[in-house]
């Protein structure tokens, strides 16, 4: 009886181990998963942020370059005096 206790302990150990490594695998795959999904975000966080300086720069260009068109002074309604 001693001589099958010890295997039987070696055996559950090994399925604990084994259980415990696959764990730890699908965590750590989870881990650089979480990782690549945060890298993706902030590439394209910072894409987007360039395209729209981008655009605000062409924008304030385009305005600078562009002629300033006086404004039409609105008549005022005057009440007739009696």
């Amino acid at each position: 009886m001693s001589k099958s206790s010890p295997s039987r302990m070696s055996a559950a150990r090994r399925n604990a181990e084994t259980i415990l490594s696959q764990s730890r695998k699908r965590q750590e795959s989870f881990k650089q998963e979480q990782q690549q999904a945060q890298d993706a975000m902030t590439l394209k966080t910072t894409r987007l942020r360039e395209l729209r300086l981008a655009k605000e720069a062409a924008e304030q260009e385009a305005a600078d370059a562009a002629p300033a068109t006086p404004r039409k002074r609105s008549k005022v309604r005057r009440s007739k005096q009696t």
